[in-house]
């Protein structure tokens, strides 16, 4: 069996096993079955010196495309935008690098506190009562939701629409498969939730109705027409937002929602192979006590002075087992600390400008697209910044095409919607504010020559 090189003499070894009690570093893995332990030395590269190292691993890292030599339009949940360098200068000061919960936490009054303005700034941005110290991603976020809908009422189905991320759709299965709760997914009409085909799906075990607001493909959700419906019904509504687009949409608050979730992403954090990120979770306060995670709060120390305190705690390491509202065991603190920074920073109307210009810049460039030969809109309703288009020639051929000019191209739908044959030729594009007018007359240059 191989095992990791011990810098150690013989007797030093002979030693440290007999003081464990063991007589070999074998009998150390002996619960490893004998069929699957490893017999012969890892083949393994001889050692390198530390320069050589960085160097290996650079070239290594230039195999991959970097967004400062390519131009993304890439969106579908993870999203470029500009990030002021204080963020990072800021979030990465040594008392905040940690993605990891202080179990002292009192002793801790910088990190909760930031914390803290980040649950305040969480319920600002959706209008709701009150906010925990984050989730891992907007997928689990939203599978929390929905754990947290069927606690709340008893029920044991959720609905939700075709227009859900799908990662997000595959998220929420699989934590239902635990509570024996059923996910049932209705379909869309020109790519918007269907509400005529929801009606009859709703009844007294419809626990909540999950709604991406906007949804995958971009488009603006009927959001309103959903919370009237559900408005006389125990049915929780439950939205999951991208936050930029509330520096210019209505927030989920004032539509009615009942637990808003959504992934931190684009505030402050890069795309970074797609993570790490962070879930948030906003709620009406009358269900603040089955919410997951912790909850930060103010308070004064017995000398007056401000100060900082995990107000609730409901995670299983905190209280017993069967009374915990979920098994999330931290936070993803640095990524909002990060978040928290750049809210800060721009502020309201900063983030209404880079909401704003996300929307003009989509729009534009699609309108000039859809100006090409043959290129059409699949869907026909309103978007924000996510538009799905529909090439002349096969999909493959434009992404290609485009990245052969140094451009990443959008999604292709029949990446992640194969079992819908109508859609299988049509692309996602995403536009933000980091798009220049120059890099989109590039884009559409190299869409109009695409043969």
């Amino acid at each position: 069996m191989g095992y990791p090189y011990l810098p150690l003499t013989p007797p030093e070894r002979r030693e440290m096993l007999s003081a464990i009690g063991v007589d070999s570093i074998a009998d150390l893995f002996a619960d490893i079955p004998q069929e699957i332990s490893l017999k012969t030395d890892l083949n393994l590269p001889p050692a390198l010196s530390e320069s050589e190292l960085v160097r290996h691993v650079q070239e290594l890292a230039d195999r991959n495309i970097s967004l400062a030599d390519y131009t993304s339009f890439l969106g579908a949940g993870v999203y470029q935008h500009l990030i002021p360098s204080a963020v990072p200068h800021l979030a990465n000061r040594a008392e905040f690098v940690t993605a990891y919960t202080p179990y002292q936490a009192e002793i801790s009054q910088g990190v909760l506190q930031a914390t803290f303005e980040y649950q305040t700034l969480i319920c600002q941005l959706t209008d709701m009562d009150v906010a925990n110290a984050s989730l891992y991603d907007g997928a689990t976020a939203l599978a929390e939701a929905a754990l947290m809908s069927i606690a709340i009422t008893g029920g044991n189905q959720v609905i939700t629409f075709e227009s859900l991320h799908p990662d997000y759709r595959a998220v929420v299965e699989t934590y239902l498969q635990a509570v024996d709760a059923e996910l049932v997914v209705a379909p869309t009409k020109q790519g918007l939730a269907d509400i005529d085909a929801l009606r009859p799906l709703l009844g007294k075990a419809t626990a909540a109705v999950l709604l991406q607001q906007p949804n995958f493909f971009g488009l603006l959700e009927p959001a309103e027409e959903i919370s009237a419906l559900l408005e006389d019904t125990p049915t929780l509504f439950v939205a999951c937002v991208n936050p930029i687009s509330l520096g210019v949409l209505k927030p989920p608050g004032a539509y009615g929602a009942d637990i808003v979730v959504g992934d931190g992403q684009p505030l402050g954090n890069p795309p970074a192979f797609g993570g790490p990120s962070f879930g948030f979770m906003a709620v009406k306060e009358k269900h603040v006590r089955r919410m997951p995670g912790r909850i930060v709060g103010q308070t004064q120390d017995q000398d007056g002075n401000r100060g900082f305190v995990l107000t609730l705690q409901t995670r299983e390491q905190h209280i017993r087992r069967h009374r915990a509202t979920s098994n999330i065991c931290t936070n993803a603190a640095h990524s909002t600390v990060m978040g928290t920074v750049y809210l800060a920073l721009l502020g309201k109307e900063g983030l209404r400008e880079v909401a704003n210009q996300c929307a003009q810049k989509a729009h534009f460039t699609q309108d000039q697209i859809c100006r090409l030969p043959g290129w059409e809109m699949l869907f026909p309703g309103p978007f924000y910044h996510e538009f799905a288009v529909k090439p002349p020639v096969h999909w493959s051929k434009v992404n290609e095409a485009l990245l052969g000019e140094g451009i990443i191209g959008g999604v292709p739908l029949a990446k992640v919607y194969p079992e819908r044959k109508e859609w299988e030729n049509a692309l996602l594009f995403c536009v933000t504010e980091a798009r220049t007018a120059d890099e989109i007359e590039h884009l559409l240059q190299v869409l109009k020559e695409v043969k």
